[in-house]
């Protein structure tokens, strides 16, 4: 395996560092945001822009170790992409559901 080269390896660690920052401050909005709808976003975004950030950089890196363009690693995101937004719609639903059933008061 050989060892990748600087003009390389400083893009891919800058990526992995942005990655780890993004995901650390959809973490911390996690903690400091008050109600559910509000925690919601911040860790949807952390994870997203994180996990595209990793997927660059992986690509970059097996692209780079192959001597070819390996782009497999993109359908990790893609189904993430995807995932993530309806997962998050349908815990919104879900907690507007129970919301409502616990503000209803039968007469």
């Amino acid at each position: 395996m050989s060892a990748l080269p600087l003009w390389a390896a400083v893009p891919v660690s800058l990526l992995l560092v942005l990655a780890g920052l993004v995901t650390l401050t959809g973490s911390l909005g996690l903690l400091r945001l008050r109600d559910f709808y509000e925690r919601m976003h911040a860790p949807t975004m952390g994870m997203t822009m994180g996990v595209f950030c990793v997927v660059l950089a992986a690509t970059v890196v097996a692209s780079l170790q192959q001597h070819r363009p390996i782009v497999h690693e993109w359908l990790i995101c893609l189904f993430l992409f995807m995932t993530a937004p309806v997962t998050a719609i349908l815990l919104m639903q879900s907690a507007r559901r129970r919301q409502r059933a616990r503000s209803y008061k039968p007469e």
